[in-house]
């Protein structure tokens, strides 16, 4: 918005009779424009969403607020002129937050479009978009949503962005790597502001830098978010306690794994359910879509024991098979299992972090699986996919991200046998910009499919994936951009594959 836009946005905000804030100022001065960071919204429920922005006037140097709560009014209306507002409030944006805003809104209609804006002291944020989901009970005739991961600041621009607003998705999935904690490098398309990041300040810095980029703002503004993280938001391939560097103790690393866990909070559209305690923070939970589709989102980082043969990728070592290791915990493993088997849901839609189906990558004599992911942890992979076979919740789709690269799995209840029955079906997304411009051998792919008959598609492009849902099928199309270098990327569809309902199994559409 210009600056004559928002004064006279500024100037058609109504009056709210104010119920002031416990303790927060009223009218503060800011050093620029305080809604830098831009606004969200996210976990859509049949009633509402949670609704996310920041106050940094100064966001790279700490946010540049004063050390003060200060109170933030927000508007909810039917259109995006809000002339027919259905619903505002007041909420503080704490200090000792990051002055960050989180607001819980309730009472709107199910499975429509909303508009919501942010006021404080005499600047109005951006204007977002959101839509409430599905009402208990019903099947609505479709639901659209993508699903993204791991966006490198420095390896890429966020083009892909461009291309998935333009696409208006019900709702996007943001599966982890939404930040990288590395020093900055030079000789990469962009650079990262500081060293490895340790401190809270440190990581509400990069949070910022991150969220400061335009497509990614479009992105949240445009539709309703619902994030889970991987290992990149704390330390590369961290397991719970234990630090990727070995010679980090555990309350050194536990101290800063709070600390990530509280910027994180900070700069996500999620609900206070999930605001953390100390280096605790609750992410794992289920987010339904009437009768259509439930969502199940998943943390396969902040409960696991440590990875197996020493996390080198590998045909194993035996304690990839240890009974003692648990990729969920048992806590979240049995809410899970409950939650698929207690499903009303046409399609049951499990949101998480790394591979499942044990994919061979090298594709010669020799096995190579990677110990990071499921088949490092082959007693709870192997539960999961038994699980799927024995209770036979209906149409399980699992959404996959971490690796910079596209797969399209059949998951089978038992990779030994030789005819093996499919469970399900999990679809591996690659990244919006890690790794840097992509690429797609056609012989690398077909000689990983002829090892992995399981396989159906594989290429090691960007971009995201886009699915369509309806009562008889599930269709996800791989949608690639042939560059992130620089901006300007067009996008094509790689492949598509459908799902149909109750035959489990990927058709090539």
């Amino acid at each position: 918005m210009t600056r004559r836009q928002l004064i006279a946005a500024f100037a058609a905000w109504p009056v709210l009779a104010r119920q002031p804030v416990q303790g927060a100022a009223g009218a503060p001065r800011f050093s620029d424009y305080p809604f830098s960071l831009g606004v969200a919204s996210g976990d859509p429920d049949p009633t509402g969403f949670a609704l996310w922005t920041r106050l940094a006037p100064e966001p790279l140097l700490g946010g540049g607020m004063p050390a003060e709560d200060v109170r933030v009014e927000w508007q909810v209306a039917r259109d995006d002129r809000f002339w027919d507002v259905v619903a505002r409030g007041e909420a503080a944006a704490k200090h000792e937050l990051a002055h960050s805003v989180h607001v819980e809104v309730s009472g709107l209609e199910p499975g429509r479009w909303y508009y919501y804006r942010f006021r404080a002291g005499g600047e109005i944020s951006p204007v977002g978009r959101s839509k409430t989901a599905p009402a208990p009970g019903t099947t609505p005739d479709s639901v659209r949503f993508a699903f993204a991961s791991c966006q490198h600041y420095e390896t890429g621009y966020y083009t892909a962005y461009e291309h998935m607003v333009r696409e208006a998705p019900d709702v996007v999935f943001h599966l982890g790597d939404y930040i990288y904690e590395g020093a900055g490098r030079d000789g990469r398309v962009r650079k990262h502001t500081g060293s490895e990041i340790v401190e809270l300040d440190d990581y509400r810095n990069r949070l910022a830098l991150y969220k400061a980029d335009p497509n990614l703002q479009a992105a949240h503004a445009a539709a309703p978010w619902v994030v889970t993280w991987d290992d990149h938001e704390v330390d590369n391939n961290y397991a719970d306690r234990i630090s990727e560097e070995p010679d980090v103790a555990v309350d050194d690393f536990l101290t800063r794994r709070a600390h990530a866990y509280q910027a994180y909070f900070e700069h996500q559209p999620l609900r206070l359910r999930s605001k953390p305690r100390g280096h605790d923070m609750q992410l794992y939970r289920r987010i339904p879509y009437g009768d259509l589709l439930d969502f199940t989102v998943l943390d396969t980082r902040q409960y696991r024991t440590d990875q197996p043969c020493g996390d080198k990728n590998g045909p194993g070592c035996g304690d990839d098979r240890s009974p003692d290791g648990n990729l969920l915990g048992d806590e979240q493993e049995k809410w899970f299992f409950r939650t698929l088997e207690d499903s009303p849901a046409k399609w049951n839609v499990v949101a998480q972090q790394i591979m499942v189906a044990p994919i061979d990558r090298d594709p010669g004599p020799d096995e190579a699986y990677s110990m990071d992911q499921w088949p490092g942890y082959r007693v709870s992979q192997e539960r999961f996919l038994k699980f799927l076979g024995e209770k036979k919740p209906s149409n399980p789709v699992v959404l996959t991200g971490d690796i910079h690269s596209n797969w399209a799995n059949d998951l089978y209840e038992d990779y030994a046998a030789d005819n093996p029955k499919i469970v399900g079906t999990e679809l591996v997304g690659t990244s919006i910009s890690s790794g840097g411009d992509g690429r797609q051998s056609i012989e690398e792919a077909k000689a990983l499919r002829d090892a992995n008959r399981c396989l159906h598609f594989h290429s090691r492009e960007r971009g995201y994936v886009h699915c369509l849902v309806t009562p008889e099928t599930l269709r996800a199309d791989y949608r690639m951009v042939e560059y992130v270098s620089r901006p300007g990327a067009p996008v094509n569809t790689r492949a598509s594959f459908t799902v149909e309902d109750g035959r489990p199994g990927l058709q090539k559409s």
